[in-house]
C-alpha cells in the first residue's frame, strides 16, 4: 500500500487574519506498467504511464488492461510485481495467447483516460459483453441513496478533499468495491481490476457510481467490464450519452437527492 496522503505548509486566510498551518493532500505520483516477456527472449516494453494516487496498483493495471480490451479473466494476468530496481513501476506477464494493449505514446495524466482514443463505433465492436441484453432493473431508491453510500467509504477524501470515487454496488446497493484515486478514472480502473482479479467480471446486474462528471471514456470503462449502469453525481458529455446508448448501458447524471436525469435505457430505472 503506498502513501495516500501527505502533509504541506499552507497559509490559511480567513476574514484578513494569516496563520500558518500544515494541511494534508491526497498524493499523485506517476505510475509505469511495463510488460514483461518471460519468453525465452525476457525482455520488457513499456505499456503506458499514468498519474494515480500510490495504492490499489494491481487492480489499477488490471482494470486498465480491461478497459483496454486486452484481458477478461484473471487466467489471462500470469503475473504481476512491483519492480524492485524501479519506484511507481508495475511489471505485468500475460498469459499465452493474450494480445497487449497498444502502446501508448505519451503519458496520461490523472484528468484524462483514454482520450478518445477509440470512436463509438470501435467501442461497440469491441465489447466482450453485450451489456444491451442485461436485464437487471434499479429503483430509483437505491440510486438515490448511492453517492451518500459512496461518501461514507471516502476514507482519504475526509482527510483531503481531494480524491474522486468510484463504486461497484448491487442493484440492491450493497457495496461491492470502492476505490478512490485523484483521476476519475484511475478510481473507476481500480474498481473494474478488483472484480477481475476475483474473477467477478462481467460485471452483470451492478450499478458503478461515480463521484464526479460522466464522461466517453468512463462509459467505456463500465461497458468493457459488462457494467449495465453507471450514475454521477455530476453531467453526462454528449459523446457519453452517445456511448451509452450505442452500448445498450444506462446513464444517469445529477443523481442528487431524490432527484436524476436518466440519459439513455431508462426502462432499467423503476
Amino acid at each position: 500500500m503506498g502513501v495516500v496522503t501527505d502533509r504541506r505548509r499552507v497559509v490559511r486566510v480567513r476574514e484578513g487574519a494569516r496563520a500558518a498551518r500544515p494541511d494534508t493532500l491526497a498524493v499523485e505520483e506517476p505510475l509505469m506498467v511495463r510488460l514483461v516477456d518471460p519468453g525465452p527472449a525476457p525482455g520488457s516494453t513499456t505499456l503506458t504511464v499514468t498519474m494515480r494516487t500510490p495504492g490499489d496498483d494491481f487492480d489499477l493495471v488490471a482494470g486498465w488492461l480491461v478497459s483496454e480490451g486486452a484481458v477478461a479473466a484473471p487466467d489471462d494476468i500470469v503475473a504481476m510485481r512491483l519492480c524492485p530496481d524501479e519506484d511507481n513501476t508495475v511489471e505485468v506477464a500475460l498469459a499465452r495467447g493474450v494480445e497487449p494493449p497498444r502502446q501508448r505514446a505519451f503519458a496520461t495524466t490523472s484528468a484524462c483516460g483514454v482520450c478518445g482514443s477509440d470512436t463509438v463505433v470501435e467501442v461497440r465492436a469491441g465489447l466482450r459483453w453485450p451489456v444491451a441484453s442485461d436485464p437487471v432493473t434499479v429503483g430509483s431508491d437505491v440510486i438515490s441513496a448511492l453517492p451518500d453510500l459512496l461518501r461514507e467509504r471516502q476514507r482519504a477524501f475526509d482527510r483531503t478533499g481531494g480524491l474522486h470515487a468510484a463504486g461497484l454496488f448491487t442493484a440492491d446497493g450493497e457495496p461491492l468495491y470502492v476505490r478512490e484515486d485523484v483521476g476519475r478514472h484511475n478510481a473507476v480502473d481500480k474498481v473494474v481490476g478488483a472484480a477481475l482479479r476475483d474473477g467477478a467480471l462481467p460485471a452483470a446486474g451492478t450499478i458503478l457510481q461515480v463521484s464526479g462528471r460522466a464522461s466517453f471514456e468512463l462509459v467505456q470503462k463500465a461497458a468493457r467490464a459488462g457494467i449495465p449502469v453507471l450514475s454521477a453525481i455530476s453531467a453526462p458529455s454528449t459523446l457519453a450519452v452517445d456511448l451509452a446508448d450505442e452500448c445498450g448501458l444506462t446513464l444517469l447524471g445529477f443523481v442528487r437527492g431524490d432527484s436524476m436525469n436518466v440519459y439513455t435505457w431508462a426502462d432499467r430505472v423503476v
